[in-house]
């Protein structure tokens, strides 16, 4: 663990605490320290969900560290010139690749790179006066982790330019309504309900779920088709699969099955 990202164990659900206060802005060290956290976690069989969450009771990700950005420009420049992702991107990316599914527990302010690191996860669940937005607009910048790319994607290209040319947010039930999160809960209740998401799949086969990850991130955009043969080639992977066989199995033998991951 880093000064930034602190990891607890719950089973087989690994809890992620986000923790920069006031707002858990993503400076640059906090998203190395979540990336490696990330890696390390991805990779362990122990792991079979994780729950990315943010410290304080202001604000999952209020946004990026803004103060970072006049020594980004430079940078950022050379990263467009050499066509490479960096940062909340190349974060994003690698979570959509792992095997792990991730759920992004919202509260707070939900703002900018924290709502692109939350679109980054495979699932969301927001407390209702949680405030979701792509605010860059206000600082004559555009999103640069996804505001426009996978937010069209959830919400359709019409929402989404609402966010990103108005930069004003919305609450937690109004992202709910739109299917920007897929569950919402008083702010009571929302630590328990993203927990008890991790924890059901956390007793999916983790074979079967990342099939599911990758066909996800790899035919959204290909006609439905092919889109259909991949997913048909997917079924057989599994049903090939050593976790394929273990729920075939308990469940002609009715009882619950005990999968490996393989």
């Amino acid at each position: 663990m880093g000064d930034f990202v602190k990891v607890e164990r719950d089973g087989a659900v690994a809890v992620v605490t986000l923790d920069n206060p006031p707002v858990n802005a993503l400076s640059a060290r906090l998203l190395q320290e979540l990336e490696a956290e990330y890696e390390a976690l991805d990779a362990s069989e122990e792991t079979r969900a994780i729950v990315i969450r943010g410290a304080g009771e202001k604000a999952f990700v209020a946004g990026a560290d803004i103060s970072e950005f006049p020594a980004l420009r430079e940078a950022a420049a050379e990263a467009v010139e050499q066509g490479s992702a960096r940062g909340i991107q190349k974060l994003a990316f690698r979570m959509e690749e792992g095997r792990t599914p991730t759920v992004a527990q919202i509260h707070g302010y939900c703002l900018g790179g924290g709502l692109e690191l939350a679109m980054a996860c495979d699932l969301r669940v927001a407390a209702e006066d949680a405030q979701l937005g792509q605010p860059e607009i206000k600082l004559g910048l555009i999103p640069g982790g996804g505001g426009t790319q996978r937010l069209p994607r959830l919400v359709g290209p019409g929402r989404a330019l609402l966010l990103n040319l108005t930069g004003d947010p919305i609450s937690g039930r109004q992202a709910y309504e739109w299917g920007l999160v897929e569950r919402v809960v008083p702010r009571a209740e929302l630590e328990a309900a993203a927990l008890e998401l991790a924890q059901t799949l956390a007793q999916r086969s983790p074979h079967a779920m990342s099939v599911i990850k990758e066909l996800a991130a790899q035919t959204a955009d290909l006609p439905l088709r092919e889109g259909m043969q991949r997913e048909a080639a997917g079924f057989m992977r599994c049903l090939g699969s050593e976790d394929g066989a273990e729920g075939v199995s308990a469940f002609l033998e009715k009882r619950q099955p005990s999968f490996t991951g393989r």
